[in-house]
């Protein structure tokens, strides 16, 4: 919106600044007449206008040769509106096309189409440069001189034009505008000394070659197709044509170079459209009325009185006999053999000749500038590897030296194939590609409804915009099917190169734009559809804090998630931080990790993961599931600090949600850190809550990333295990998570074992009952063991009471009665006798399940066991806590305690 600016600029004593600088030379800026209508209406008369227009008058006759002329206009006045409307929706720098293409749809397809129009702009300089040669190769012919061949001679003087164009266009857009207007003065000149030469008397020299002035007659023969060889189609002298349609976006192309783009594009471009529009049909039109489409140009060829009866064509009424050529097959001369009709018709030829320098040479220099500019600013985006080295600019204008000589030499290459009808339907599809995606972008940026697209220019239709771009598709494939297929196959390639690398531009694009209006959608309509166990995916609010500080935690999200069901990273963050988000997330892209990631403010963590619980999602797309990392260090640590964890563990319970709990092996070096919950590597401030509870502080300033460390859960898993201790039903969770595990490419190998409690008398009954209940559940597991001796008494009871002794309360029975109440209140973690008493029985579970894990799964890859449920006021908050460390200690592979909220994950109905 604003712009600094250092004018009267003041210094801190309030003096203003002594020394001035130097004032800074402006580059050049143009209007809309010269900087876009000028230089489009160069553009559009080409090599088409002088050299091809009568040709394709007389294959087409006067009414198709018009329907090709208004059909090629309403696809550029249609791609000239979209264009307008894009234009004026912002500011519009450097790189033209490209710009706003990019800028409208994105990146991916605006770094392909950028690349294509440029490529068909510098190939366009080859078609006006081979248009000019062959002009001056045939003066020289008629006037008996060769240098080696007809057709060497139209390359020899091609590459030396470009030649000197190239100097032209390096000299600065000063020299190349000044340049323009000299050569749009010679154009009008030639198009009035053809208008005169139409009304003056033909001579008879001009009568040998088929001109015969406004004769009411020819107009009739002519105005009806007279298809000839194999371009002899109406597609075929539309491929042909379109080519002199193209040049509407020239003064686009340079918009960093305007005064002001927003009104110099719509204005410049639509006015150039309709005044060449006009003259094409004035010239055909013309064209078509004065001269015959045979003619001999020979004097000797009169009528005469014994071949009158005999005398074939419309010249037979003027008084010539051309009936010898035209049923050879080799009149020379008529609108249908000589390309230079224009100049035979002209009250002064050399008029023409001047002429048909101007439209080549301009349309040639305009191409010859657009083309660089265009890529200049695709290579400044690096978007594409490789390209930057042409990207550099020179001077106040920056004009892109690197990207002119790149435009030359692949104008050169193209100069040597020096056949005019078969360069151009080369670009057509080019063109027509870049203006189907014009007119997609427009209506595309119109159909999203954001409030962003905002264009000054209101006279444009996004469903017309659409119907251009159908058109466009449609005619590409109609001309030539085979080079529609390549130009697509190159912007598709382009695309998805673009789309691997996801290059770091965030231009506000249309697709992103549609990207948000589909999935609220999406999201809305998911509020009509009510649960059903079949559908059930785990979706996770995976406690990570910095994601980067417990990457195990991550890379096990990921593995259960895997792009199919969400995954919200969760950090809680103290009023007294500054909560900045991208650093986060450029680690989880790095990462590959599709995941969102979630900060909260909170004076302490169980308000705020509180707050994770209740407020992450969007409608039913909400987790259900919480992933949290094990406390390690809660014997250390305050008992506030336990017991908080406990509540958030109780907190997720109360709201439904499943709860998994991962526990890694804890380091030599590193032996009360955890990398499932406890600090990582940014847990370097620890900063105390009221509650005594210490939580991460992190820098908001970090801009780069952390570095990506391994975890067992992002390597490839050898031919391992994964056991599965299901020890009570809680809706299938425990085994729905590890199966979701075995689907990934990483965990394929592994497999199943599933155990179960049981009795010794019961053993194979057992295992029959859970194995097809199993089947019945399709999850694939074919190893079931049954733990008979899980009743059994553990061996360190007493070690267990030991590790609780500092959590005890002191029993005292003179005040018990009257405190112990608010000693409850007051310290809820606090242990007695009565709580060990009533708990022994599933004390004793929990350490007899450690006993049995490590005696089973040493080896695994992962254990996942089924976790304990704490009843309030039955269970204090450490005891559940010691319960969870003693089922979990001591093992060397990752653990994983699950426990799902009672709802059916798992079902083996069909309804």
């Amino acid at each position: 919106m604003y712009e600094e600016t250092t004018a009267g600029r003041v210094d801190s004593d309030g003096s203003e600044e002594e020394e001035q600088k130097e004032p800074t030379v402006e580059p050049v800026r143009f209007g809309w007449v010269q900087g876009v209508m000028i230089r489009c209406m160069l553009n559009i008369w080409g090599v088409i206008l002088y050299l091809r227009l009568p040709w394709i008058t007389a294959e087409a006759g006067i009414g198709l040769t018009w329907v090709i002329v208004l059909l090629s206009s309403c696809i550029t006045g249609i791609t000239g509106l979209s264009t307008s409307a894009i234009a004026t929706n912002g500011k519009v720098k450097g790189g033209g096309t490209y710009f706003l293409i990019s800028r409208s749809l994105g990146p991916e397809l605006g770094g392909s189409i950028g690349l294509i129009f440029a490529f068909a702009n510098a190939v366009a300089v080859a078609m006006h440069t081979v248009g000019f040669a062959e002009t001056v190769a045939d003066l020289v012919h008629e006037n008996g001189g060769v240098m080696v061949s007809p057709i060497d001679d139209i390359r020899i003087i091609g590459v030396i034009t470009v030649t000197c164009l190239l100097g032209i266009s390096m000299a600065g857009m000063a020299w190349e505008s000044k340049a323009q207007i000299v050569f749009f003065l010679v154009i009008l000149v030639s198009f009035a000394s053809y208008i005169v030469g139409t009304l003056l008397p033909a001579s008879p020299h001009k009568q040998a070659k088929g001109f015969f002035g406004y004769q009411a007659h020819i107009f009739a023969a002519n105005f009806v197709p007279s298809w000839r060889g194999p371009e002899g189609s109406f597609f075929g002298m539309f491929s042909i044509f379109f080519p002199s349609a193209t040049g509407i976006l020239a003064g686009a192309n340079i918009s960093g170079d305007l005064k002001d783009p927003t009104v110099a594009i719509p204005r410049g471009t639509l006015m150039a459209i309709f005044w060449t529009t006009l003259s094409y049909i004035i010239i055909s039109a013309t064209i078509g009325s004065c001269v015959v489409r045979d003619a001999s140009g020979l004097l000797n060829d009169t009528l005469s009185s014994s071949s009158a009866r005999n005398c074939v064509g419309l010249a037979c009424q003027h008084g010539w006999d051309f009936t010898d050529c035209i049923n050879n097959d080799t009149c020379a001369f008529g609108i249908s053999n000589y390309y230079q009709s224009m100049s035979m018709v002209s009250a002064f030829s050399p008029l023409i000749t001047a002429g048909i320098f101007g439209a080549t040479l301009s349309s040639a220099l305009a191409c010859l500038v657009s083309a660089p500019k265009v890529f200049q600013c695709l290579c400044q985006d690096q978007l594409y590897p490789l390209i930057g080295f042409f990207g550099k600019g020179y001077g106040k204008n920056h004009e892109p030296l690197r990207g002119y000589l790149l435009t030359y030499v692949i104008a050169v290459c193209f100069i040597l194939i020096a056949e005019l009808n078969t360069i151009a339907p080369i670009i057509s599809n080019f063109f027509l590609c870049s203006y189907c995606l014009i007119n997609f972008s427009c209506f595309h940026a119109s159909i999203t409804n954001s409030p962003g697209w905002r264009p000054s220019f209101r006279f444009y239709n996004k469903w017309l915009s659409l119907l251009c771009a159908v058109c466009c598709l449609v005619i590409m494939f109609l001309l030539t099917w085979w080079a529609a297929l390549i130009a697509f196959g190159v912007v598709l390639l382009l695309l998805g190169y673009t789309l691997y690398k996801e290059p770091a531009v965030n231009w506000g694009s249309s697709v992103q734009a549609s990207s948000y209006r589909i999935a609220l959608n999406q999201c809305v309509a998911l509020n009509q559809v009510e649960d059903h166990v079949k559908n059930y995916r785990p979706q996770c609010l995976v406690l990570t804090g910095p994601p980067s500080s417990r990457p195990a935690l991550v890379d096990l999200g990921s593995s259960l998630t895997k792009n199919l069901s969400l995954m919200v990273c969760g950090h809680v963050l103290t009023v007294s931080q500054r909560a900045s988000s991208a650093a986060h997330n450029l680690w989880l892209r790095q990462r590959k990790v599709k995941s969102f990631y979630k900060h909260v403010l909170s004076a302490d963590l169980r308000s705020g993961v509180n707050m994770l619980l209740q407020g992450a999602g969007l409608g039913r797309i909400r987790p259900n599931v919480l992933l949290m990392g094990f406390k390690t260090d809660w014997l250390s640590d305050s008992p506030q600090a336990a017991n908080t964890y406990i509540g958030i563990l109780q907190d997720a319970f109360d709201l439904q949600y499943g709860v998994c709990v991962l526990r890694m092996r804890e380091r030599p070096d590193q032996s009360h850190v955890n990398p499932g919950f406890d600090g990582g590597p940014e847990r370097t401030h620890p900063t105390c809550h009221p509650s005594g509870l210490h939580s991460i502080t992190t820098s908001a300033m970090q801009v780069e990333p952390a570095p990506q460390a391994s975890t067992p859960f992002g390597k490839t898993q050898g031919a391992k295990t994964i056991d599965v201790y299901w020890l009570s039903d809680d809706g299938g969770l425990t085994l729905l998570l590890p199966y979701l595990l075995t689907r990934r490419k990483r965990w394929a190998k592994c497999r199943l074992r599933v155990f179960v409690g049981g009795e010794n008398s019961t053993n194979e009954e057992r295992r029959e009952e859970v194995s097809t209940l199993i089947q019945k559940f399709r999850l694939g597991i074919r190893d079931v063991e049954v733990l008979p001796d899980l009743h059994q008494n553990p061996r360190n009871v007493h070690q267990f009471e030991k590790m609780l002794s500092s959590f005890k309360q002191d029993p005292n029975p003179k005040s018990e009665c009257h405190s112990a109440p608010s000693r409850a209140q007051e310290e809820p973690w606090g242990i007695t006798d009565q709580d060990l008493e009533r708990n022994r029985a599933k004390t004793s579970r929990q350490l007899r399940v450690n006993e049995i894990v490590q005696d089973y799964s040493r080896e695994a890859a992962l254990v996942v066991i089924t976790m304990p449920v704490r009843r309030r006021g039955v269970c204090p908050s450490v005891l559940y806590l010691a319960w969870l460390e003693v089922l979990s200690r001591d093992l060397g592979p990752p653990v994983l305690l699950v426990r799902g909220n009672q709802e059916n994950v798992l079902t083996f109905y069909c309804q």
